[in-house]
């Protein structure tokens, strides 16, 4: 149960991190809170107490049905960490670049530059 509630606690830092913070580094960390806070929730919903690793072992197939934790959840976690490393790397570059071109890093003089 307290699982759930630090996923949700990393997942309302996160949308706070990308709604009210102007410097595009700061919402780039709280896109990385936010898909964290989703990883755990996701986890934590595979997780089973008593749970044994999911590789067949030597109890018959009921018993470690019963016993196993559920591995679709850690497939799409591992799956969306490895895209979540991807879109990071691709928007700091950006951010560099954004920077590079207008020599700042807040979301509001970027919008309000025209020219």
């Amino acid at each position: 149960m307290i699982w759930y509630i630090i996923a949700i606690v990393l997942v309302l830092v996160g949308i706070y991190a990308l709604l009210m913070k102007e410097n595009l580094i700061k919402k780039i960390m709280g896109l990385a809170v936010f898909t964290n806070g989703i990883h755990l929730f996701l986890i934590s919903l595979g997780y089973r107490a008593p749970g044994v690793a999911p590789i067949m072992q030597d109890i018959n197939f009921h018993q470690f049905a019963q016993l196993a934790v559920d591995p679709l959840p850690q497939a799409m976690v591992l799956t969306s960490i490895v895209i979540n490393l991807s879109i990071t790397a691709v928007a700091l570059s950006l951010v560099v670049m954004a920077y590079r071109f207008f020599k700042t890093a807040d979301s509001r003089k970027i919008r309000g530059l025209k020219g």
